[in-house]
This record gives structure tokens, sequence and C-alpha cells, in this order.
């Protein structure tokens, strides 16, 4: 019994031994690849990997304002689109001294002097209608009538051609490409500065007494009249504008004189 007790006591020592010794081996044969190393930390930064490019500091303070740079030329209009239209009252053709286009030419029309209803505008009709549907005979709804100068004693030195009364009133739309607006000024016959003057005359509309009322023009100051028109037919008429005192202010305004008016386009 003891004998067995001592050989395998024997046999355990010598397992152990060789365990060690193998061990040991092997630990030695280990390349440093081969160790045993934990997980790769991150990278350090040196400030030039531009992880930080999206962090802004606090704006700095506004520099003083630049100098304000020269002005530049005028655009122009390449398809055609560009430019104002306005029509002038009192003459057939358009200013070509401004390098002004006419679209057409016509006759002045509006409502009737003695009519309540109608329109309230003069219009600038064309000498070359073109009708589409139409009713035979006059239906008793709305009509329109071509326009008379109505000129009367010491008015007559106003226009150059004393003789226009009751002589119809021709009129023209006018285009210009290289300006964008255009004004009617009235009591002036002068533009501002850096407007050009398109063409200037006298204020006129319906009278006051009348029942129909109209918007107030400019028409030439030297108007022309529509050929064979002398016979008085009345329809709608044209009147000067004289300035009455009271609410409106005296002066610079004076009782009884004519308004001048002025149509600039820049």
């Amino acid at each position: 019994m003891a004998n067995c007790f001592c050989f395998f006591f024997l046999t355990v020592v010598v397992q152990v031994c060789f365990a060690q010794e193998e061990h040991d081996i092997s630990v030695r044969n280990l390349k440093p690849k081969d160790t045993c190393r934990g997980l790769p930390g991150l990278p350090g930064r040196d400030g030039r990997d531009g992880r930080d490019a999206g962090l802004m500091g606090s704006p700095g303070k506004r520099g003083p304002r630049g100098p304000r740079g020269p002005r530049g030329q005028p655009g122009k209009s390449t398809d055609g689109t560009g430019g104002v239209v306005y029509t002038r009252w009192g003459r057939k053709t358009c200013p070509n001294k401004n390098k002004t286009t006419k679209l057409y030419s016509g006759v002045m029309a509006g409502s009737r002097f003695n009519h309540a209803g109608g329109g309230s505008n003069y219009l600038c009709l064309p000498m070359n209608p073109i009708f589409e549907k139409f009713g035979p005979g006059n239906q008793g709804s709305s009509y329109i009538y071509g326009t008379e100068y109505e000129i009367y004693s010491a008015q007559k030195k106003m226009f150059p051609n004393s003789n226009i009364h009751d002589h119809d009133a021709p009129c023209a739309v006018c285009h210009t490409e290289s300006r964008a607006s255009h004004v009617m000024i009235p009591a002036r016959n002068v533009c501002p500065s850096g407007w050009t003057l398109e063409y200037k005359g006298y204020l006129m509309s319906a009278h006051h007494g009348h029942k129909g009322r109209t918007q107030y023009i400019c028409v030439d100051g030297k108007p022309e009249t529509t050929f064979g028109s002398h016979v008085n037919k009345d329809g709608a008429l044209l009147y000067f504008i004289e300035g009455h005192c009271g609410s409106l202010p005296c002066p610079p305004y004076v009782q009884g004189y004519e308004l001048t008016c002025v149509v600039c386009t820049k």
C-alpha cells in the first residue's frame, strides 16, 4: 500500500515538471506579435487633421463701410419686353428725338358730355378697328363718342392754332424701350432732374357742369386736329382746367389760371 502511494506521488510530480517546462519553452518561442494586447486606443490629434474645422469662434467687430463704387451703365432689354408706353393726347405722332416708337395713332374718344353713365376715361381709338361678332343697330347699352376741343374767348391764345374749337382731337400711343417709367405731372411744364421730357401742354378734362366725369389728361401744347372734323357734333369734350382758390392754396395757385402739364420718362 505504501509503495503504491509513493509511485502515484512520483508520477504527479513528473507530470507537473514536464508541463512547466513545456510552458516555459512555448513562452520563449512566442514572437512579439503573438503576445496578448488590449483594444487599440483613439489616435491622437495635432490640430491639423481638420476635425475642428466646424467649430467657429465668435465674430469679430464689423469693419467700416467701403467707398461707393461708380454707377453702372443702364441695362438694356434683350427680349423686347422692356420700356414704357404712354399716350400723347392731341397729336398724331410720337416724339422722334427721344427714340420713341409709335405703336398706333387714332382719335380721342369717351362718353358723351351729357350722359350720366358710361366710361369715365378717355381712350385712344385706332383708325383700323377689327370687329368680330356684333348685334346690328343700337342696343341702348353704352356708347363711345369722338372728342372735341372746346376753346372759348381768351383761351384761344393758349394754343398756336387758335382755330381748333369744335375740332376732333387725335392721339398717338408711344413706346420708349430705353426707359422704364413714366409720369404725368400736373401744373408743371418741366421734368425732374434725370428724366426725359416726352411732351408738355395743358391739363384738360370734361366740363365741371356736365354729367359725365372724365380723367384729367395732358394735351399736347401744339395740338393737331382730325382732318375734316370742324363740324360741331359734340360727344366727349375737352376743356382747360382752371385753378379755383379755397381749399386749393393760393398762392402758389392763382384763381382762373389754366394749369400746365408735362409727361416725363426715365
